[in-house]
């Protein structure tokens, strides 16, 4: 995977905010796995199940192996944080 610089970084969260699906797939990626972010699994969580909503097939099986890593409460929070994102962006 390429690294992901803060610029890429800023332009997914930009992108994302539009409803694009790959960028929401690629915050996922970097908070999965520390690309230019701190390793977070419920942001990651977040971001991949929002991806999956918008069809990206790959984000599926990425949210269902972090879940798989995740305690249902880390779970029920990325959740809620996927509906609370929703609510603000709703594209």
């Amino acid at each position: 995977m390429a690294c992901i610089d803060i610029d890429s970084l800023a332009q997914y969260e930009r992108d994302a905010k539009e409803g694009r699906a790959e960028a929401l797939y690629n915050l996922g990626l970097a908070y999965s796995t520390g690309q230019g972010v701190g390793v977070d699994m419920i942001a990651a969580h977040k971001w991949f199940n929002l991806a999956a909503v918008r069809g990206v097939e790959a984000a599926k099986s990425w949210r269902n192996q972090l879940a798989a890593e995740m305690n249902p409460g880390q779970i029920a929070e990325a959740q809620k944080l996927a509906r609370e994102w929703l609510n603000i962006f709703k594209n």
